[in-house]
């Protein structure tokens, strides 16, 4: 039987919920060391100082940036009391010792500490198990991690069974959340039968102009002049990033996929791969006949070209030029956009596409930010 309450009970407002004491407001202190200030690096500190007063009032969140670390030496906030509001400033620095930043991010005091590595440095990645196993979480946009040796990677995530988290999202596509949605696919037990998608930005832009009235070296050196380029465009067009970032989108799905089984097809002609970025500049008109060719073959065959990577559900992973239909879903990207297409159990007749800018230091130390936030809002409160 289900009874009904009396009308005048029925419209008798809620009681409100109880207002904190004043000043009971619990907060986490989260200690932050940030590793390589370039471009990125020089990004996420801007973004950090901005977003500290408003984390610290709505979410009780301090950030606490403990010390910069650049190539050479390091600034402390033991040093500077000001290393929260500027780090180029600084006037005290001592020399570079990635040990003892880290023992002084950690603090002594039972806090919880982060290190965002910001560089491109094997040496810095070789240090994560060390850093994660002894209670420091990390966050990086570094590739090498990911996509390096296999063993070291394992070591990375045997060492998150304590208790640290590892996160680096923006190793894949920038800012866009393409490691958190494979993550959260699998994580709610769904299963990746294979990914595709346009990884390089530079390659995208590439792609997207060549229609033929301008030879394709004189789009490298535009990209180039525009600063889409890395500073030797062989970086992009050798598809090395691109095949790190399929490693680590397989590794992240649980697949050991190692740099050396990804098929790679390189637009550099071996002969030019080995000479001085001078000298490869001077030489750039050699890629416009090969490069002509592959349009042609395109457009007799209806389709576009396009710079893909693949990986299937044998675990075999390629990355290259390819001829794509008029109706694929990369046919239609824009300027510099990534796009990344899941296939898996839930997603298999139509796929789950994730796209974007994917590319520059603004949305790179965003995607960096968004793995601070995610790793601080699990941590528990200090008392």
């Amino acid at each position: 039987m289900i009874t009904c309450a009396p009308e005048q009970v029925q419209h008798l407002p809620l009681p409100p919920l109880p207002l904190p004491a004043s000043g009971a407001t619990r907060r986490r202190l989260l200690a932050v060391g940030v590793i390589g200030p370039g471009r990125v690096g020089t990004a996420l500190l801007e973004q950090l100082r901005a977003a500290q007063p408003r984390l610290l009032r709505t979410l009780g969140l301090d950030l606490r940036l403990c010390g910069v670390v650049a190539s050479k030496r390091m600034w402390l906030d033991c040093d500077d009391a000001e290393l929260n509001s500027r780090h180029g400033g600084a006037q005290i620095w001592r020399p570079n010792d990635l040990d003892a930043f880290a023992a002084h991010v950690r603090g002594n005091d039972g806090r919880h500490a982060l290190l965002i590595d910001c560089s491109a440095s094997d040496e810095v990645a070789s240090h994560y198990s060390r850093w994660l196993a002894a209670g420091l979480h990390v966050v990086t946009p570094n590739k090498l991690a990911g996509s390096g040796p296999l063993d070291r990677w394992q070591a990375i995530r045997a060492a998150c069974a304590e208790g640290a988290r590892f996160r680096c999202e923006a190793t894949v596509c920038a800012g866009l959340p393409v490691v958190q949605t494979l993550r959260d696919l699998l994580d709610t037990g769904d299963e990746l039968l294979a990914a595709e998608g346009m990884f390089s930005g530079t390659l995208a832009w590439l792609c997207n102009r060549h229609d033929g009235q301008l030879p394709f070296s004189a789009l490298v050196r535009e990209a180039h002049a525009l600063g889409y380029t890395e500073p030797d465009p062989r970086d992009d067009l050798s598809g090395l990033d691109v095949a790190r970032k399929l490693v680590i989108l397989a590794r992240e799905a649980g697949w050991p996929l190692s740099l050396e089984e990804v098929d790679l097809q390189s637009l550099v002609p071996a002969p030019m791969a080995a000479l001085s970025r001078e000298a490869f500049f001077e030489r750039l008109d050699e890629l416009d006949a090969p490069m002509a060719a592959a349009l042609t073959a395109a457009r007799e065959a209806g389709g576009v070209l396009r710079h893909v990577a693949k990986l299937d559900r044998e675990g075999r992973a390629s990355v290259r030029l390819q001829v794509l239909p008029a109706s694929h879903p990369f046919a239609h990207t824009r300027l510099t956009d990534n796009v990344v297409q899941f296939r898996t159990r839930r997603y298999c007749d139509n796929p789950l596409l994730v796209q974007g800018p994917g590319a520059g230091p603004e949305v790179t130390a965003a995607g960096v930010f968004a793995d601070l936030l995610r790793i601080a809002e699990s941590l528990a409160v200090h008392a």
